[in-house]
């Protein structure tokens, strides 16, 4: 899995070792209540196994100046692939999200053009709203989502990249 670089970050390959930061990261619950994905508390076990289930997606390690500060990746389903993110609370309000998602886009363009790349939200998360309307996403419904560190289904947004939502 290669390396994606802007001006700002670097999206790099998971390692073990950054299961403690993400652990501290995606453990606060801001973070846990809007991804669908993490449970509340996250622990170092959770992190560790997160990391061990990844097998050649594009999952990243989102690093500023070089410090972990989130991840950003994509999953694979019948050719149609969903972006997702979640950057950590002390690094929130700098544009992170959106520039690491735009790199994440370019390089899956890139590697196989043509690809359906859709993106989600919970209807209450304003940031990732803002993050997607940048990105230059198109509505496209909503949906149940199960969200694990809520136990329960939160109403999602979703949304279809402009590419995908002009070629028919």
């Amino acid at each position: 899995m290669p390396e994606i670089t802007t001006p700002r970050l670097r999206l790099r390959p998971l390692t073990a070792d950054d299961a403690p930061e993400i652990a501290r990261l995606a453990g606060d619950w801001d973070i846990a209540r809007m991804t669908a994905l993490i449970p509340h508390p996250y622990t170092l076990a959770d992190a560790q196994s997160f990391i061990a289930s990844i097998d050649g997606g594009d999952i990243y390690a989102v690093e500023r100046d070089g410090i972990l500060v989130g991840c950003c990746g994509a999953r694979s389903a019948s050719g149609t692939y969903e972006i997702g993110y979640w950057i950590g609370k002390p690094y929130w309000d700098n544009g992170i999200a959106t520039e690491a998602a735009l790199a994440l886009i370019g390089h899956m363009r890139a590697r196989e053009p043509g690809c359906v790349i859709t993106i989600s939200h919970m209807a209450e998360n304003n940031a990732s709203a803002r993050v997607i309307q940048k990105l230059g996403f198109r509505p496209t419904g909503d949906k149940l989502t199960y969200y694990v560190a809520r136990a329960g289904q939160v109403r999602s947004l979703t949304y279809l990249s402009p590419q995908d939502a002009t070629a028919g």
